[in-house]
């Protein structure tokens, strides 16, 4: 498999990778511009324009768009990060100039119709309340706005009711005025695809557009709190965020190696001790996550109210625990755990197409898969002992609680503990 990369002359860039034996292939475009690129009036204007996309364009209707990619059995769809906004579809071989046509006129040709508008504001509307019933996914953007205070990195992806009540069509053509533009854009794709037949189709969809100075998102810095959020639930819930490295850091591989051996399986330290030992939660775990300039390692639990100071307790003493005492075997599980993700994942072609995409906004290139490996087979137990001692005493930290956490200790108690 092969990857190929090119450039149009006006920053539109274009990455590729064959997959032999596939008959079908997953093409979509990343737009660098997510909710961290929002000003605080526009906060929620990324994904609200994510969703008007589908509403129609000067050449299809809603109908229309959704049909022409069903109609040959393939699905089309859209998210949008704190980092990136990405529309993509997955097709047949034959299908895949139409999936490019179709994602090409969304992009640079929504109507923004008045009525659509008015439609998709209740549909959002309706998915921020959701995201407010759903504790376990809540919790993550109160831990962010008290991570990042005063930055787009803490402010949530769907913005707040108020704002999305108010965005007008003004308010969408001016968003993507200033960053639906080539240099950042990005067409991936992966599977049954030619690259010099995508390359010729780009330019034509693509190639017209004026090239402008990339604009930079606003330095991010973890700063910290504590988020309480006491409402009668069955459960508490309960997350923690530690300033980690960033994407670009090469210890980034260290912090993920050092998450799953602490909280990412069923054999970690976290889930033996705090579920399987003593029965505290039935989810609990840690993960590592990264922006461009910032990170935070997390560890999530639900329990309930009168075990909530147990389950605290013990999580910052296992985090202690760690950097003393982490072994060869577990950094070893770890490292097979994330090689294995890594490599199992890449056998679907949208998560090669993402996975393009994303190395490219990274690093501006797409690193082999043997330089990947190499970079996680590099990590020692020492770093990740280092790493382990810096978050379990010296990182700054942040804080949510959800549910019935009026006794839940503070950040600050925690804090101490930390430091014991």
């Amino acid at each position: 498999m092969t990857v190929n990369l090119t450039t149009l002359s006006n920053g539109f860039r274009i990455v590729t990778e064959h997959m032999p034996g596939l008959q079908s292939a997953s093409i979509g475009i990343w737009v660098l511009a997510g909710a961290r690129h929002e000003e605080v009036a526009q906060n929620g204007i990324a994904h609200f324009l994510e969703h008007m996309a589908f509403k129609g364009t000067k050449r299809r209707s809603a109908l229309q768009i959704a049909e022409e990619i069903e109609d040959v059995g393939g699905y089309i769809n859209a998210y949008t990060s704190r980092e990136v906004t990405a529309y993509y579809a997955r097709v047949l071989q034959n299908d895949v100039p139409l999936a490019l046509d179709v994602i090409a006129d969304i992009l640079r040709n929504p109507v923004f119709d008045a009525n659509e508008i008015e439609i998709e504001r209740g549909v959002i509307l309706q998915e921020i309340g959701q995201a407010l019933d759903t504790p376990d996914d809540i919790i993550f953007d109160w831990l962010q706005e008290k991570a990042y205070p005063d930055h787009p990195l803490g402010r949530t992806i769907l913005g707040p009711e108020e704002r999305v009540r108010a965005f007008s069509r003004a308010d969408l053509e001016g968003f993507v005025g200033q960053y639906y533009r080539p240099g950042q854009m990005i067409l991936s794709a992966a599977g049954a695809v030619d690259h010099a037949t995508l390359v010729k189709a780009a330019e034509a969809l693509f190639g017209d557009m004026a090239a402008t100075p990339t604009i930079q998102a606003a330095e991010a810095r973890f700063s910290g709190g504590e988020s309480r959020h006491v409402k009668q639930l069955e459960q508490a819930h309960f997350a923690l965020a530690f300033e980690s490295p960033n994407y670009c850091d090469p210890a980034i591989y260290t912090a993920q190696i050092y998450a799953s051996a602490l909280g990412g399986s069923m054999s970690s330290r976290l889930f033996q001790e705090v579920r399987e030992k003593r029965g505290l939660c039935y989810t609990i775990y840690a993960q590592a996550g990264a922006y461009a300039d910032t990170g935070m390692t997390t560890i999530y639990a639900g329990t309930s109210a009168e075990q909530m100071t147990d389950l605290a307790h013990i999580t910052v003493d296992e985090m202690k625990r760690a950097a003393g005492d982490l072994s060869a075997v577990e950094v070893e599980r770890a490292r097979a755990q994330m090689k294995a993700g890594l490599l199992m994942g890449l056998e679907s072609p949208s998560n090669r197409a993402e996975r393009l995409s994303r190395m490219l906004q990274i690093w501006g290139r797409v690193p082999g898969l043997d330089e990947v490996v190499a970079n996680i087979d590099a990590v020692t137990l020492a770093d990740v002992r280092t790493l382990a001692e810096q978050l379990a005493s010296k990182a700054p930290a942040a804080m949510a609680l959800y549910g019935p956490v009026e006794a839940a200790p503070t950040l600050e108690a925690l804090q101490e503990r930390r430091a014991a």
